[in-house]
């Protein structure tokens, strides 16, 4: 990769060569002191090492500089080519970083500056003209390039932080909607039992539940801090503790995970998250009753089938649990159907492709 030093090198190495030049032209058939020739050469091409530096000033003092050269014939006009490399470095350098106002001004200076010395003959008009104009052209061309590529990852960075922000909210749906239906759930039969025992259970329960997801939220929230310790997402490891909350609601789970446990993390959080809102809709629309869950792992994708052998529903109804089960599948190219079973009950069958 090119480093800014490298490129103030490049700068240096073709102010060295331009110098050399400017100074044999300027003593090769002249003979001109050395108090002419070194102040000279070195107002022509220094400006050449330091225009990615100070690009105005740099044209500035080499076009002026050219054009003194010239007119007080310390420089042959038949060796002009060697100045004018510099002007043209300088003059890209100002078309490619600076606003096109300073860039064309700086084109139409150089042009006549330059035009004025070579005798203002139409031909050599011509040449200085369509060499710095498309010297111009390309510095201009470079900006550009340059301002399209700093949008475009600019908005990069937007749609990157709109996602972010988009599965954030999504985990936290599914976390407050779980947890909450948990404790709704054991908050009404708390209300409801006369038995006191019956009702410290139900408080027990609201108590670790409510716990858990305030755990839970705050290591989810925790990834917008830049000082945030960061836990591993919930995967596959993580189903038995949600099938054993959820029980806690009066849902009877049977959890059989088949195959190995070890998917990539991303494809692991969504299949923990769609048996998360299958079990929320079971626990808030089903209970009491039992519950299978299914998770078989194959070497090619994950299936999840989540069944229940409640009343069912007659409508999907438009709350955001099914929709963002479909989203999470949809990532990953998978399939996924909810309804009505087959037997009665609900069922949830969701195909994640992972390789």
């Amino acid at each position: 990769m090119i480093t800014r030093l490298h490129l103030y090198l490049v700068d240096a190495a073709a102010a060295v060569v331009i110098g050399v030049l400017v100074g044999y032209a300027m003593v090769e058939h002249q003979e001109k002191p050395w108090w002419l020739v070194v102040p000279g050469t070195l107002l022509v091409a220094a400006p050449v090492a330091v225009r990615r530096l100070w690009p105005v000033s740099s044209l500035v003092i080499t076009t002026a500089a050219t054009a003194a050269v010239v007119i007080g014939q310390v420089l042959p006009l038949e060796a002009l080519g060697a100045p004018m490399g510099a002007v043209c470095f300088a003059l890209y350098t100002v078309a490619a970083e600076r606003p096109r106002t300073w860039s064309l001004a700086g084109l139409v200076i150089s042009v006549a500056l330059i035009s004025a010395v070579t005798g203002a003959e139409p031909e050599n008009i011509v040449v200085v003209i369509a060499a710095l104009g498309a010297v111009w052209a390309i510095g201009y061309t470079t900006r550009l390039r340059r301002s399209f590529l700093d949008r475009e990852a600019s908005q990069r960075a937007e749609q990157a932080l709109a996602g972010e922000r988009l599965r954030i909210a999504r985990e936290l749906h599914d976390v407050v909607a779980h947890n909450l239906s948990l404790i709704a759930v054991q908050a009404a039969n708390a209300a409801h039992v006369r038995s006191p025992e019956h009702a410290y259970e139900a408080l027990t329960v609201i108590s670790e539940t409510s716990r858990s997801a305030l755990t839970e939220m705050r290591g989810l929230l925790g990834v917008l801090r830049s000082d945030a310790d960061l836990a591993p997402s919930p995967g596959l490891d993580g189903l038995s503790d949600l099938a054993d909350r959820a029980s806690l609601a009066g849902v009877r789970i049977t959890l059989d995970v088949r195959g190995e446990s070890v998917v990539p993390e991303g494809i692991g959080l969504s299949v923990y998250r769609i048996v998360q809102e299958a079990l929320t809709n079971v626990v808030k629309h089903a209970a009491p009753t039992s519950c299978t869950v299914l998770v078989d792992v194959t070497p090619s994708s994950v299936r999840v089938e989540v069944t229940d052998d409640g009343p069912g529903v007659k409508e999907l109804g438009v709350g955001h649990g099914l929709v963002g089960m479909r989203e999470r599948v949809a990532v990953y190219g998978g399939t996924f159907s909810a309804g009505p079973g087959p037997g009665g009950g609900f069922r949830v069958v969701a195909e994640l492709p992972h390789r």
